[in-house]
Order: C-alpha cells, then structure tokens, then sequence
C-alpha cells in the first residue's frame, strides 16, 4: 500500500528528514513551521493586538496544529510498530505537539496557553542525528562517575552554607533566614554567584562567611565546567576519523 507514491517506510523516512529525495524540504517545512508557532505563541501576549490580528494569529495556530496531526497521525499509521512509536520519546514529543489541539475547546485558556508550549519540544528534532550532540553524549558519559561525585560534593556544600548563614543571619534577619530550608535559596543565588539580593547578610559573621561562599561558588562553577571540556577534547569525532579513513583507502586503491 502506498500513500501520495510513497510506500509506508518512505513516508517514515520523508517525514524524519532522511528521505534523498524530499526528506529535507519535509524536514526545514516543519521545523519553520514550529519557529512560526512559536512567534504565534509570543505575539499572543501582546495587549495591543486588534481583533483582525487576533483572528489571524489563532488562524495560523489552527493550520499549523491541523499539520501536526495529520503528521502523527501518518507515523501512526505507517510506523512497522505503532504502538512502540506512540510511547517512544519522539512519539511523546509528536503527541505533546498536538495536544493543544486536543483540547482546544477547553475553556480554560490560561491552561491551554501554557500547554502550547509543549510544542516547542518539536525543536529537539533540530537536534536528532546531529553529531556535535553525539559527541556531547559520548563526553558526558565517559564523566558521569566524576559528576556524581561532584553533585554529591556539592549538595553537601549547599546543605552547609544554608545552615551556616542561618546560624549568623536568623536572629538579625528572622523573615530572610527563617529557616534551613528557606536558606537554602540564599546559598544556591551565592553558590553560583548570581547574586538575587533579595535576601543578603546584614552581620559581620555573616558578611565574612557569605565572602568565602562566593569564592567556593566560582570552584563550583569551574569544576563541571573543566570536566565537560576536558571530555570533549579526549572524545574523539569517530564519524569524521571513518570519513577519513575511507577517503584515503580510496585514495590507495587509485
């Protein structure tokens, strides 16, 4: 059976982009597609819209949701195990993406804004097959033993800062530092130097202690950071080294 000259597995290919034909024109039309809905998504907000501009933007909105569907509904239909499809991650992104459709006539519009959003999710795919993001991968996972530890080191340093600028700030400042809990927040704005200043020491002890956070903080920044670095330098581009290699077998056989 075929569909529009295609037989199901190249409507699959099509519709991922990998099609030699068409697969990419497929490919840069949903992903423009998704840039306008989330244009569309912005627009929305503004509260200087005119009425004719309102029925144009929900216009758009309906024909790219409508173009959604019926692309999942084509993986569905041609994917060789749709059940597996459906509870695949890209089969939940593609169900998410259509969701607000789904529910469309729900009063709620706050919830149904807010859902909308799900469909940049779809933006993942700009992604898939991209080998900078395989090499990151490759990276990372030859370093989770490294990050584990390194979270861990740094969930203690947090849990000790909280309780440490509770100790000096809690009876200067009870509404700021009421509790552990509460300065937590306190420790991860220093931790990573962002620095809110909603909540800030007012006591000697507390100014010195929040001084020796900060210079912790920026270890704790740089860390994970010379980690990921040194990964990436070490994981080697392997698709590039075959690419290579290839080529000068060619090379020797001329």
């Amino acid at each position: 059976m075929k569909l529009f000259g295609f037989t199901r597995a190249e409507v699959i290919e099509v519709l991922d982009g990998t099609h030699p034909r068409v697969g990419r024109s497929v490919a840069l039309v949903i992903y423009a597609l998704i840039c306008i809905s989330a244009v569309v998504i912005a627009l929305e907000t503004m509260p200087s819209l005119t009425p004719t501009m309102t029925t144009v933007l929900v216009t758009v909105e309906i024909v790219i949701l409508t173009i959604f569907i019926i692309e999942y509904a084509l993986r569905l239909t041609c994917s060789a195990h749709p059940i597996r499809y459906a509870f695949s991650f890209w089969g939940i992104v593609d169900f998410l993406a259509i969701v607000p459709a789904l529910i469309f006539m729900m009063p709620d519009f706050a919830t149904i804004r807010a859902i909308r959003l799900l469909r940049l999710l779809r933006l993942l795919k700009l992604f898939k097959a991209n080998n900078a993001l395989d090499r990151i991968a490759r990276a990372l996972d030859a370093i989770r033993a490294e990050f584990a530890i390194f979270f861990f080191i740094a969930a203690v340093a947090l849990y000790l800062a909280s309780v440490g600028i509770y100790h000096f700030e809690h009876q200067a400042q009870p509404e700021g530092f009421s509790s552990i809990p509460e300065s937590l927040w306190w420790a991860i704005a220093t931790f990573t130097t962002v620095g809110y200043g909603d909540v800030y020491p007012i006591t000697v002890g507390g100014r010195i202690f929040t001084g020796v956070i900060m210079l912790i903080g920026i270890g704790i920044i740089a860390v994970p950071a010379g980690l990921v670095t040194a990964a990436l330098t070490e994981a080697a581009p392997t698709d590039q080294i075959l690419t290579k290699e290839t080529e000068s077998n060619r090379g020797d056989e001329q």
